[in-house]
């Protein structure tokens, strides 16, 4: 368990006190961009292998169970997954300010349309709530950690990267973030913005789903656990 609290710690670092701090620009300015960039991604991957393969070691040893998984909520996985899915799926092919490279977008009006809309942040949105409903669903204290780790990452990412553009791009990213929202659905609700389903585009959906079905079906074969248990594999 102390190995999986490491490489954590060591994620969590990489991302929130080097990518998401002033450390980040001083390294760039010693190193360059594309160096920089190189040199987390692998930190990165790094660091997502480290941290599963602590965590499968970790459910196989002493692994307090800190509470029972409600069952109405092993039930309801499917469609928050599904929706996970959609966030996730949809956001990543959606042209966007908030990607990296790609700041330049937050100065065209025509931006702000399908998932934007509903949140300017749908991929981070969508790790958030894929990883939060596995640590209400497991309970055990390696799920905890490990997927705690994507979802305070996830959560923290979408305030920082508000900040970084915010500095960054000044009053072209205020006018863009004025007409979406963090939150999902907060604009649509405050009225700044209106839903469009039509606009999220037919193909992206129909990529979600595919998405969805291979990991829904392809659970117990990729991890040995049933994305139900009870009714799936029937």
């Amino acid at each position: 368990m102390l190995e999986l609290w490491a490489a954590a710690a060591f994620f969590l670092g990489i991302h929130l006190v080097i990518a998401g701090s002033g450390l980040r620009g001083r390294i760039v300015g010693v190193i360059g961009e594309r160096p920089y960039l190189g040199v987390f991604s692998l930190a990165s991957i790094g660091g997502i292998v480290w941290l599963a393969m602590s965590y499968n070691a970790a459910v196989s040893g002493p692994n307090p169970l800190h509470w029972a998984p409600p069952l109405w909520a092993l039930h309801l996985s499917p469609l928050v997954m599904l929706i996970a899915t959609l966030f996730a799926v949809i956001g990543v092919t959606t042209p966007n300010p908030t990607a990296a490279g790609a700041e330049g977008l937050a100065a065209d009006p025509e931006t702000v349309k399908g998932m934007l809309r509903i949140t300017r942040h749908p991929f981070l949105w969508g790790a958030t709530i894929w990883a939060s409903w596995h640590v209400l669903i497991n309970g055990d204290q390696a799920s905890i950690i490990f997927f705690g780790t994507f979802a305070v990452l996830a959560l923290l990412g979408t305030f920082s990267i508000d900040d970084k553009r915010e500095k960054k791009l000044g009053e072209g990213w205020r006018d863009f973030a004025s007409k979406t929202s963090n939150p999902p659905f907060l604009a649509i609700i405050a009225g700044r913005n209106t839903l469009k389903l039509g606009e999220l585009g037919w193909w992206r959906i129909l990529a979600a789903l595919i998405v969805f079905g291979a990991l829904f079906y392809g659970h117990l074969w990729a991890f040995g656990v049933s994305p139900v248990p009870g009714w799936y594999p029937y």
